[in-house]
């Protein structure tokens, strides 16, 4: 165990916040030392009933509420997964208290927010970072690499992700993200996220030129004032050629792939979100061969399976670990690390883009300054 660790408090009892209490508790430098929510009560369930499957070192407090929990000297970093609508806010008062901010995605309603929060972390010292767990992965550089290598994929020209699942008649009546002024993005913030940032970190952090998109669903819960995305899809075009399409959606099963495709071959990655469960996780390369003898044709599969030994969750090896075992390092060095908050600020650009050619019939719609 490391000797010093960062000192969590959790800002809000969302339902990802039970993985990341697990994270912290493996990550060997960290801890929980409060959660906090609008009443003390509803955190002290929170904290009990993670307790009872994954305690702390030792118990942490209820707190009733947000302000107080950033006015305690005991809280080095704070953990926000709460509504989108919310976030700009407290990760501003989160810096401006000293607080290293670790935050749930989408960052904020748009760039202009965004940028907002990472101004006031800059300027107060801190460390801010999304919690997009598979950017810290083992899997990630694997296929960085392997894009990378001409013998088996050459000069990459196409790229496409999906990111789906199907929520049930509670969900889409009740859930906060199928609301509009708590999340207006619907689908498209909570998980084309993903598929945006996964492009993003497979070109090295080239930005689209330009984006198309259209929402092929609208969903309302009860009570939103408005519709938000509840199917999405989009086209983004790169400078280098390459293009580049996603669909996210509230109403298709569970899918979360990426898919790349080369000159001379391609790459796949089957769970790039969540890693199906097991102690390995993998990428797959192919280079199919068509081949014709007189009559005979014959489309031959040749691919090959490249993994490395992580964990999917829960475990020391596992990416939310992993997350919570950098930032923790972070925090505790002082020394902050702009490439972080820099993805999260390329990530809002292009979601706020593909939000905004989708409100115009997919129009396209200029990424270049």
């Amino acid at each position: 165990m490391a000797e010093k660790h960062c000192r969590f408090g959790i800002m809000g009892t969302a339902g990802i916040a039970r993985k990341n209490w697990k994270a912290i508790r493996l990550s060997g430098n960290a801890r929980v030392a409060a959660v906090a929510s609008r009443s003390e009560a509803s955190a002290q369930k929170f904290i009990d009933e993670c307790t009872a499957q994954v305690p702390q070192v030792s118990t942490p407090d209820a707190v009733g509420s947000y302000e107080a929990l950033l006015a305690r000297e005991d809280i080095d970093a704070v953990y926000i997964p709460l509504p989108t609508a919310l976030r700009h806010e407290w990760v501003i008062r989160a810096a401006e208290a000293g607080k290293h901010v670790l935050g749930e995605k989408p960052a904020a309603l748009n760039a202009q927010q965004v940028a907002g929060m990472l101004e006031a972390c800059k300027k107060n010292n801190v460390q801010y970072m999304d919690g997009v767990m598979f950017m810290h992965s083992q899997r990630l550089p694997l296929v960085g690499e392997l894009l990378k290598c001409d013998e088996r994929i050459g000069q990459l020209r196409r790229m496409a992700a999906q990111f789906s699942f199907a929520g049930d008649a509670t969900f889409l009546k009740k859930n906060i993200r199928v609301h509009s002024e708590l999340e207006p993005y619907g689908c498209l913030g909570d998980l084309g996220w993903y598929c945006v940032r996964y492009f993003l970190c497979s070109l090295n952090g080239e930005m689209p030129t330009h984006v198309q998109a259209r929402q092929l669903t609208r969903l309302q819960g009860t009570g939103s004032p408005g519709t938000v995305p509840g199917e999405f899809s989009a086209e983004l075009y790169f400078a280098s050629g390459v293009t580049a399409s996603f669909y996210c959606s509230f109403l298709t099963e569970n899918q979360q792939w990426f898919h790349a495709s080369g000159s001379k071959g391609n790459l796949r990655v089957n769970d790039f979100v969540l890693p199906y469960h097991g102690s390995e996780v993998d990428v797959l390369t192919a280079q199919d061969r068509f081949e014709i003898d007189n009559c005979e044709f014959h489309m031959e599969p040749h691919s090959q399976r490249h993994a490395v030994r992580e964990y999917d969750a829960g475990q020391a090896t596992a990416q939310e670990v992993r997350m919570i075992r950098k930032f923790a390092d972070l925090a505790l060095s002082g020394k902050s690390d702009a490439s972080w908050p820099a993805w999260t600020l390329k990530t809002q650009q292009v979601l706020d883009a593909c939000f905004e050619s989708s409100n115009q019939d997919g129009a396209k719609i200029s990424m270049t300054p």
